[in-house]
């Protein structure tokens, strides 16, 4: 049988191989995720804002308060530095992360295909959105703005687990969904990042025999 027969006789089957890996490669993508990763950050910075501004309003100046037994406490503390208590002085530079990393994640926002992605960059959006409102709008000035961190592990002072937030959380649960779902090999557009080789590998190969 002739070259063109094989090709159109058998567009998937002649060579038992590329059948389906012609078919994996070529499967639409799937749909946009931005509404997923909207949804969830619009949810858990409105989780976080409201949290601090109850806290706020309502334990700061006053002894912890103790939950589940003393696992954890809500003990009121402003914050200068970054997640957990790292890096104290260095707020308006950390102001300019923020700002650095919100900007890129909606610059990647509208290639999301991902369900696990969009919710775990939500998450990191929502954390970071929450902790720079705080830099902004707080004591002592723009950028330079203290954070409200009130959940610590254990004991009231962040001895033996620095005292942490909402917004951490959500950095922190995000960060290590991204991880899970790379290890995993899912890529932010909804394909397992082994097939891109391949399908790279198929181009230039069909292309070597035409």
């Amino acid at each position: 049988m002739s070259e063109g027969g094989e090709d159109t006789a058998h567009p998937e089957g002649a060579r038992t191989g590329d059948g389906p890996e012609v078919a994996e490669h070529t499967r639409p993508l799937a749909k946009r995720r931005i509404g997923v990763l909207a949804i969830v950050a619009l949810v858990w910075l409105a989780v976080d804002v409201v949290s601090k501004l109850l806290i706020v309003a309502n334990v700061e100046g006053h002894a912890p308060i103790k939950l589940l037994g003393g696992l954890l406490w809500i003990s009121v503390t402003r914050n200068p530095g970054a997640a957990f208590g790292m890096a104290n002085g260095m707020t308006w530079v950390l102001s300019l992360i923020m700002i650095a990393v919100i900007v890129a994640i909606v610059w990647m926002a509208p290639r999301l295909r991902s369900t696990g992605w969009a919710i775990g960059i939500g998450l990191v959006l929502a954390g970071a959105l929450g902790n720079l409102a705080d830099r902004i709008f707080r004591a002592p000035g723009p950028l330079r703005g203290h954070v409200v961190d009130f959940l610590s592990f254990l004991n009231p002072y962040g001895t033996g687990f620095a005292i942490f937030n909402l917004a951490d959380t959500g950095i922190t649960v995000g960060g290590a969904l991204i991880v899970l779902l790379v290890l995993l090999g899912r890529d932010y557009d909804g394909r397992r990042t082994k097939d891109k080789p391949d399908d790279e590998d198929g181009k230039s190969g069909n292309g070597a025999k035409a």
